[in-house]
């Protein structure tokens, strides 16, 4: 370049991007707005971020608040009903003492077993075995609940709550679900009877034996004890069968 000669002004190709730089930002804005107004369209005010949603603890326990409500009502209901029990037995009607028994409905005392089961220590993670071997689960419970009724258990409890021929035992994720109601472990199972009859029937259990391989080796919990003398509420879960069926 000359020294004194006016500098060479910029090419028009050059002037003419800014113009166009304009329209393409106008063009993405309008984009964008048009996409907003449709998402709000289409969620009709709900929010649609699923991480948004209610914590399942939340509902868990609403559900279980929930529960225990109606577990109150219940037992209004059942103040009634042995209220009117009573006046008809005055009357002459049948003694229902003992179908009340047979059916839990009533509270009793007596010597009992108490089992706890408990999932192994976070610590315990040996190798080339199932993470999920080392907690309790439903059939764990179960074979427990089982093995005492086999042994003549005349009462039981799982968790403080009666157990009736209408308990249903349900692993929810890492509860088990009794009468609605979710329970984190330990589980204590207890059970009125010829305590020296109740263990040797969870000795003799055979699924109780398998599981007894786990508590020696990886620390699953289970510990036994007796009671002189324990007292169990009525049975305060629903008085039906919600799915039972009967064969044809």
């Amino acid at each position: 370049m000359d020294a004194g000669r006016t500098p060479r002004p910029a090419p028009r190709r050059a002037l003419r991007r800014k113009p166009s730089l304009r329209v393409a930002t106008v063009i993405v804005c309008v984009v964008a707005g048009f996409m907003m107004a449709t998402s709000a369209l289409a969620s009709r005010g709900n929010d649609l971020r699923p991480d948004r949603t209610t914590e399942l603890a939340s509902l868990v326990q609403a559900e279980a608040d929930r529960v225990d409500q109606l577990g109150r009502l219940a037992s209004g209901l059942r103040a009634e009903v042995d209220a009117l029990s009573a006046r008809g037995q005055g009357a002459g009607l049948p003694d229902l003492g003992a179908a009340a028994e047979r059916a839990d409905s009533v509270a009793v005392t007596g010597p009992a077993v108490t089992v706890v089961l408990t999932d192994a220590p976070a610590s315990v993670q040996p190798a080339g075995v199932d993470p999920d071997l080392l907690v309790v689960h439903q059939q764990d419970i179960q074979a427990v609940v089982n093995a005492l009724w086999a042994a003549g258990a005349e009462a039981m409890t799982i968790q403080g709550q009666r157990v009736s021929s209408r308990t249903g035992i349900k692993c929810v994720g890492n509860t088990v679900v009794l009468h609605g109601v979710p329970y984190a472990p330990p589980y204590r199972i207890t059970a009125i009877g010829d305590v020296p009859a109740l263990e040797r029937g969870l000795r003799e259990s055979d699924y109780l034996r398998l599981y007894r391989t786990y508590v020696d080796a990886y620390r699953l919990g289970y510990e036994v004890s007796r009671q002189a003398r324990v007292e169990m509420p009525a049975y305060a879960g629903p008085a039906e069968f919600e799915f039972a069926r009967v064969p044809r």
